[in-house]
């Protein structure tokens, strides 16, 4: 069989809704591409609330040249990543960690003595990097990564994500020009170009109920009821393209609630899950204003657009008759429902929903300009507390910027997290929630919309807790990762990581409030659970102290970045400035000729071919579409201009398209309240009125068009 990937190359999308110049990319197939990657294989064990992960990834030189591959990969966001090893034949290589720039010199070095190496870097807490060197001509060479994660709960359910797939990311709003993602992907609807595997195996300790994966077709045995073996169904196809995504219950919606405790050779660890009192007063709960900020860029066109409207549907229907509501679309720009938020009722919601409707998937994710123009929204009753809800593929590399935004309006509206697709940006979706002290939800189908449209309204029902204090009498517990706790939903349980000195006895004390109600707990560390089989606690204790100092943290100083190395060289762990490298000391290419292989990356399920900047047929000459220019002929301010064109675009484009292939140029009149009133052709260097083609734009009202106007439109 042909294998077809996708090579990025420069060209232009829509240019009202391209990315940055230097961003967009045209799709094209090759006959002869080297595919380094052979397998993926990921075993998972999961013991009580720690799952324990081992990534097998197999490269392979079917050419006639050494070869270097390079890889980007995603894991999840909690991943504590601890170990590497390599194989070739039957030698094993255990990776060794050194600060970034360190590692790049022994690896280059590794590579420039003709031996075979490899080196992982992180280049954000989801988004992996791998290089492979010296892969000889009929080599395969096995690369096995282990990590270690804490399950938490949410509503009682756990879940285990093991992201498959790095979606394409917009690049426009960042300062940066990021090697990492600039990587070919292979079109929508081809193969897989490797072998994907999952298994996993879990140990509750409690009798296990709901096992089942969304994603997935899962063949699942019970060798009793408190374990369970999951598999991949061979009807799986192309499995690799979506996160898979395991959810499960525990008999009576209990969890796992208490202590684990680590004795080391040098310190002591232990971690703390507490479950607050759930008891709902509806009455407590105030009415809220939520904003919908939904994406509406080139990778939602399609599949993922039609689940957001699904999802808007059942959000907007589990709120409150008290509650009030606004909906903002962005891509390259931002259009706006209501000038002001609107009541909860059948006519604004399904207005709302034809709003959304109407919108029509394209352009770049301006997500920090779409966050700029929600703070500066008006709000009707400024006594009444703002949530926005933001819905997104995540498909953007302004993380950090995107959280320093948020966390520098706190006093202004807190965040919840909607991520919609096959294999969102989880760094993003959740991150945004995080440091909101918000949650993030994900719908990967319709279906699943229905679902977390109840789950996000179960969560924000139950009460929150505020002003949680930790302190220990008899035990003598030190160095927590964090600083301080946040506020959470009593539908989340507290988690603490920490050290302690001496034995594992004395008391653990919470303290918070519900409303006006003081919450207290106390828990015995004597029932806690001590076992040398908690190892990971340390690796999970690192991991929370370096996510603390710098995942969410844009301006990070030398002092944090020194701290994080310390931590990472410490504790054997990957971060931002600490790389895994393993050097076979074998010399096999001893003339250091080398041909550099990027790996392609499977385009998420579900997501269009427009999500890398084109609209591509995978063919020999490809071809992409071109946009179309307005000119306004009227005084209009700059806000408004943005406003006008972004909705006109939404609603208008296929339209235009269609007729500017017959004419080379339309000019249309709006009335004050946003109709086509008047559409003129230009033929033959005259103008003409045409009433067929105002009749097809006259079925759209525009919003945003309050007086009246004349737009110019040109190829």
């Amino acid at each position: 069989m042909k294998l077809f990937y996708t090579i990025l190359l420069c060209c232009t999308f829509f240019a009202g809704f391209s990315q940055d110049d230097n961003s967009p990319y045209l799709l094209v197939s090759t006959e002869d591409a080297i595919i380094p990657l052979k397998s993926s294989k990921t075993e998972v064990e999961i013991s009580g609330t720690i799952a324990h992960v081992k990534v097998t990834q197999v490269y392979q030189n079917k050419g006639n040249q050494a070869i270097e591959a390079k890889y980007v990969f995603p894991l999840s966001t909690k991943a504590a990543v601890h170990k590497m090893q390599m194989t070739i034949g039957n030698r094993i290589v255990n990776a060794k960690i050194f600060e970034n720039q360190e590692a790049q010199k022994v690896y280059e070095k590794a590579i420039d003595e003709g031996k075979r190496a490899a080196k992982l870097d992180q280049n954000r807490p989801n988004v992996f990097q791998m290089n492979v060197g010296n892969i000889m001509p009929g080599d395969e060479i096995s690369i096995a990564i282990y990590y270690t994660e804490l399950l938490v709960p949410v509503n009682s359910e756990y879940q285990f994500v093991a992201p498959a797939a790095v979606g394409p990311r917009f690049t426009g709003e960042s300062a940066e020009n990021e090697e990492s993602f600039n990587m070919p992907y292979t079109a929508k609807g081809i193969a897989d170009t490797f072998d994907f595997d999952m298994t996993v195996t879990l140990n509750a300790g409690m009798i296990i109920q709901n096992i089942n994966s969304t994603t997935h077709k899962v063949k699942v045995n019970y060798p009793n009821a408190k374990t369970a073996e999951v598999f991949l169904s061979r009807e799986n196809k192309n499995p690799s393209n979506r996160d898979f995504i395991l959810n499960y219950n525990l008999r009576g919606n209990q969890i796992q609630s208490g202590l684990l405790l680590y004795e080391g050779e040098e310190e002591n660890f232990f971690t703390y899950q507490m479950e607050p009192n759930k008891n709902i007063v509806l009455e407590d709960i105030p009415a809220r204003e939520y904003l919908f900020i939904v994406d509406v860029s080139g990778s939602m066109n399609g599949y993922p657009l039609e689940v957001s409207r699904e999802l808007m549907r059942n959000l907007l229907c589990g709120l409150r008759m008290m509650d009030t509501f606004n909906v903002q679309l962005f891509a390259s720009s931002s259009t706006i429902f209501s000038p002001t938020p609107v009541e909860i009722n059948e006519q604004n919601i399904e207005a709302a929903i034809r709003f959304l409707s109407e919108g029509q998937g394209g352009g770049g994710t301006q997500l920090l300009s779409a966050l700029n123009e929600a703070y500066k929204l008006p709000r009707k009753d400024l006594n009444v507390a703002r949530s926005m809800v933001i819905i997104t593929d995540g498909y953007v590399s302004v993380e950090k910027e995107a959280f320093e935004l948020i966390s520098s309006n706190l006093d202004q509206a807190n965040v919840f997290t909607f991520g919609i697709g096959s294999s969102v940006n989880r760094y993003l979706i959740e991150g945004m929630a995080k440091v909101s002290n918000s949650e993030s939800f994900i719908a990967t189908t319709s279906e699943e919309a229905q679902e977390v449209a109840k789950d996000f309204a179960k969560y924000i029902a139950t009460p929150l807790l505020t002003r949680v204090k930790i302190e220990s009498k008899g035990f003598d517990m030190y160095d927590l990762a964090q600083k301080s706790i946040p506020d959470v939903f009593a539908a989340r349980p507290v988690i603490i990581h920490g050290k302690y000195r001496g034995k594992a006895e004395g008391k653990i004390i919470v303290t918070g409030y519900q409303r006006k109600k003081r919450f207290r707990e106390v828990y015995n560390v004597s029932d806690g659970h001590l076992s040398k089989s908690n190892q990971a606690l340390r690796y999970l204790w690192a991991r929370k102290k370096i996510g603390e100092l710098d995942d969410y943290n844009k301006l990070f100083n030398e002092d944090v970045k020194a701290e994080v190395v310390e931590l990472g060289l410490k504790y054997n762990l990957l971060t931002n400035y600490t790389s895994f490298v393993a050097v076979d000391e074998a010399i096999v290419n001893k003339d250091g000729t080398l041909t550099k292989v990027k790996q392609p990356l499977p385009m998420p399920d579900n997501v269009n071919n427009s999500a890398v900047g084109a609209e591509a047929e995978v063919k020999e000459t490809s071809k992409f579409k071109r946009t179309f220019t307005i000119t306004f002929e009227d005084e209009i301010e700059k806000k408004d201009k943005r406003q006008v064109t972004m909705e006109f675009k939404v609603m208008y484009s296929e339209l235009v398209t269609k007729y500017l292939e017959k004419y080379e140029s339309l000019r249309i009149k709006f009335n004050a309240q946003g109709k086509v009133v008047g559409v003129e052709k230009l033929e033959n260097g005259k103008w003409i009125s045409e009433d067929k083609i105002r009749l097809d734009f006259a079925e759209i009202a525009m919003k945003s068009v309050q007086k009246e106007m004349t737009l110019t439109l040109k190829k």
